[in-house]
């Protein structure tokens, strides 16, 4: 596209968390304008951003919202991300692409700007979205990443277009958990299932504590084990208030999802190392039953934009998946 000089004015980037969209983005922006060096400084897994997007969730609403979230290391380059305790794209980030779309280039044909996890997008900031990809101004490429397009408006999906973004295969993620040298690189390897993103950013030792607390979740809400014993996990929980829903509730999905392949023959699973504590859970539950437990994680995912309480959130969970 960018040899022929038909590049559509909307991309959207989509694929499982940290299989390269953003990364992609980068890179293609550094093929129009230049200085790839200065564009990857706003990778947000870079230890500089990631502390900086963790000290605005400190910040007053009114503090963010009159400063709204942004990287700009190249003059044509910018990054839009997830911002505040929610992690959301807000729409006052929305207004400022706007402001700054008509904004002609400095060097060069092109201006890009990257919304990242544009399905964290709130109602408000997608609609004002919506303006800017109705009547793009010629020089501006809008690239927008996101896990499940189907999250987003249809009207968005319309005027973007899609590349989906699969999973590597097990020998590329063999590879490349050698060649960057991880440590417990077969561990890594499964719970990634493809990312090398999410391969590289686990943080091991909280994802454990996490599975535990959300296998011992799964295990009284499919009956195999009393209310009681998910007690003292709910405790837990509660007391480590800097932990959001959502990373629970991303670990109880990649569970279910074992329990669900292990049901129905299916051998490859990313928890591997508990393989049998998940085998009793699949012989012990239906697949209806499944279903129903999406849903029900479906629907607290969603209200996590409503900073729901977590422990409060996950002790129904517990009690009554299936309702």
């Amino acid at each position: 596209m960018a040899s022929g000089g038909r590049i559509p004015q909307t991309l959207l980037f989509a694929g499982p968390e940290g299989v390269g969209k953003a990364t992609l983005a980068r890179r293609f922006a550094a093929l129009l304008l230049g200085d790839a060096q200065r564009i990857e400084q706003d990778d947000l897994s870079l230890e500089s951003n990631i502390e900086l997007i963790a000290g605005r969730e400190k910040w007053p609403a009114e503090k963010r919202n009159d400063d709204p979230l942004m990287f700009a290391s190249h003059p044509d380059f910018v990054t839009f991300a997830p911002d505040g305790p929610l992690r959301q794209i807000t729409i006052a980030q929305m207004r400022l692409l706007k402001d700054r779309a008509p904004l002609k280039p400095l060097k060069g044909n092109w201006r890009v700007f990257l919304i990242d996890q544009i399905d964290r997008a709130n109602e408000q900031a997608a609609n004002s979205l919506l303006k800017t990809l109705e009547e793009p101004p010629p020089h501006l490429i809008l690239i927008l990443t996101a896990r499940n397009p189907y999250d987003l408006l249809p009207t968005i999906r319309s005027r973007a277009v899609m590349f989906r973004l699969a999973p590597l295969s097990d020998a590329e993620m063999r590879e490349f958990v050698a060649f960057r040298g991880l440590n417990e690189p077969e561990k890594r390897r499964k719970l990634a299932a493809g990312s090398p993103g999410f391969a590289v950013s686990l943080d091991l030792e909280s994802y454990e504590w996490r599975r535990a607390a959300m296998l011992a979740l799964l295990k009284v809400a499919g009956g195999l084990e009393p209310f009681g014993s998910w007690l003292k996990h709910s405790e837990s929980i509660a007391m480590r208030r800097a932990e959001k829903l959502d990373s629970y509730l991303d670990v109880l999905y990649l569970l279910v999802e074992d329990v669900l392949r292990l049901a129905h023959g299916v051998a490859a699973i990313r928890n591997d190392d508990l393989r049998g504590e998940l085998e009793a859970i699949a012989r012990h539950v239906s697949f209806e039953w499944l279903r129903a437990a999406v849903v029900r994680i479906d629907e607290l995912m969603e209200l996590v934009r409503r900073n729901i309480q977590k422990s409060v959130a996950l002790d129904a969970l517990a009690a009554a998946p299936g309702r």
